[in-house]
């Protein structure tokens, strides 16, 4: 008889703004975080934090990581900004994904889980609005 080895899950929650990208990979429960990584820890100009190129980076980063702690499939959460601010990912979000995808986890479902206000409190700008 052979064993089969039981496949470890988790979540990967990708946070996609316009600004960075942001990747935490947790147990499935998501308390416990597995691996994490942003833009600023692989490049140094605030201008290329946003970019596809830095996500994969990002990407294949956490995912080492992960697999090192022996997390062998993911579900992915991808997260705009969401509320006041734009409610679509950031560039780096399909990025992210494909390079998750690559690193060779299996992945389960991909959910977008940008906060969506359902009428909130008052936007910024004031009566006349943001003035440029």
């Amino acid at each position: 008889m052979f064993s089969v080895r039981e496949i470890k899950w988790g979540i990967a929650h990708v946070f996609s703004s316009f600004n960075n990208t942001i990747i935490n990979i947790t147990d499935l429960s998501g308390a416990e975080t597995v691996s994490k990584a942003s833009g600023g820890m692989v490049v140094k100009a605030d201008r290329e934090k946003p970019s596809p190129y830095t996500a994969m980076m990002i990407a294949y980063r956490a995912a080492q990581d992960a697999m090192d702690k022996g997390v062998g499939a993911i579900h992915i959460k991808v997260r705009g900004p969401g509320e006041h601010g734009p409610k679509i990912p950031g560039p780096g979000a399909q990025a992210a994904i494909r390079a998750l995808a690559r690193a060779g986890f299996i992945i389960g479902r991909i959910e977008d889980v940008t906060p969506i206000p359902h009428d909130t409190t008052r936007r910024p700008g004031g009566r006349r609005g943001r003035r440029v």
